[in-house]
């Protein structure tokens, strides 16, 4: 299990990670997007609009932080020592001086530019999850999290077309996701929120009893597509037996009180009732009634009735994504930088491999103290990428800087560039006339 707190996150440590290891030359090349480079192309500017937040001991924050480039980034972070760096969007002009242009008429302080980004936590799950509740996530519960990875990193690329797409472990009990292609960052929030809610089944609160609602002849293909390669294998081979979610009578009735007609919910009732005691040890009691509750609601005589979507709707409750709409939904939110240290759990944001993310365990992502262990068993060297190769950090810089770095900058030049071509040539064109 991940617990709540690592006792006492080190300060001494924590400015010893920001100094050796963090990767501040990489995150800001990522959030220039190519504007880094001496290309004519370039905005110059662009870096310098980005927000950055800071929040320091005693949970002092410092909004609008803004830097030209990595070394004053670096500086900045090195002198205040942050215990969680939070990242903004991209302002029509540099956030630290927005008040000289609050009077401006031609300079509006606005977001012009901000990533797509969902945010997924373990807590929004607590009412189908028995292992754990509150911030503590362990093994079993973990899968609902690699669920939410499946489910919508295969429906950004596949149904919206996104290439550049960045998984990171929050540090303690979720995933946030980046989506960082051009035509995502310049989403308006009208945009964003109808991609949000492109995503959103579970509309239910603490008391209702049927918070998926699958309408229509069809599932939507998208939903489909997740029901059949995702939702349904999860449920039946980890969630199922994982949480004991049929084991016990309080359990089991969560799950009849979705089924809309109530003589086969009480037949069901019935059946379990009188077999708690005759129930062969060798079959497991989840899998035995979840074989019977279906095989009655997608009987022939039930068709009718509409009942084989409940079988449906039973797994989607417990299964699908539930996203934080807002932080979606708004181009101003901000999003916990990744490679960030979770304050209360000692634990690294690392990225997550979306194609390798059912074999993630969060419970061996590198700690503050693990890692300052193992730079101080190496011995100091000068050289940064020589000290995180040493570390158990230095698999999740590769991967960063690998599955999604060098990709996404090699696509940002390259617009870039023909952006440029495109404005010399109409501006060819232009002294023509």
């Amino acid at each position: 299990m991940i617990t709540q707190q690592e006792p006492d996150l080190n300060l001494n440590h924590l400015k010893l990670y920001y100094g050796k290891l963090f990767p501040f030359a990489d995150l800001c090349r990522w959030v220039s997007y190519g504007n880094d480079a001496k290309h004519p192309g370039c905005d110059q500017s662009y870096m310098g609009r980005r927000e950055f937040s800071f929040t320091l001991v005693d949970d002092i924050y410092l909004r609008f932080q803004s830097f030209n480039n990595a070394h004053e980034l670096e500086n900045s972070v090195k002198e205040k020592s942050p215990v969680k760096i939070d990242i903004g969007p991209v302002y029509s002009v540099d956030p630290a001086k927005r008040y000289a242009y609050a009077q401006s008429e031609n300079n509006v302080f606005a977001p012009v530019e901000r990533e797509l980004i969902f945010d997924i936590d373990m807590t929004d799950y607590d009412d189908v999850r028995y292992c754990c509740s509150g911030a503590d996530v362990c093994l079993v519960c973990w899968p609902l999290m690699t669920i939410a990875i499946k489910v919508i990193d295969t429906s950004l690329r596949d149904d919206f077309g996104f290439k550049h797409v960045l998984w990171v472990y929050s540090g303690r009990r979720g995933v946030h996701c980046w989506v960082c292609d051009g035509k995502a960052r310049r989403l308006s929030n009208e945009q964003r929120g109808a991609i949000a809610d492109y995503f959103r089944v579970y509309k239910g609160n603490e008391n209702s009893h049927k918070k998926v609602s699958l309408t229509g002849a069809a599932l939507h293909p998208f939903l489909a597509t997740s029901y059949t390669n995702v939702l349904k294998d999860y449920f039946e081979k980890n969630l199922l037996t994982g949480q004991n979610l049929l084991a016990t009578e309080e359990r089991y009735e969560k799950i009849l009180s979705m089924i809309p007609d109530e003589s086969i919910a009480s037949e069901l009732r019935g059946r379990w009732h009188d077999s708690r005691r005759s129930s062969s040890a060798k079959e497991d009691i989840n899998v035995v009634r979840w074989e019977q509750l279906k095989q009655l609601l997608q009987s022939g005589k039930h068709k009718a009735q509409g009942l084989r979507r409940c079988v449906e709707e039973i797994v989607f409750s417990f299964t699908y994504p539930r996203l934080d709409m807002e932080v979606s939904k708004h181009m101003n939110h901000l999003l916990k930088a990744p490679f960030c240290v979770h304050p209360k759990t000692g634990r690294v944001c690392v990225p997550i491999d979306p194609n390798r993310c059912d074999e993630f365990d969060p419970t061996t992502v590198p700690t503050l103290s693990q890692l300052i262990e193992e730079l101080n068993y190496e011995g100091s060297r000068s050289d940064v990428d020589g000290e995180l190769n040493r570390t158990s950090l230095g698999h999740a810089i590769t991967l960063f800087r690998s599955s999604f770095l060098h990709p996404l900058l090699k696509v940002c030049k390259e617009e870039i560039e023909n952006s440029y071509n495109v404005k010399l040539q109409q501006s060819k064109n232009s002294l023509g006339w």
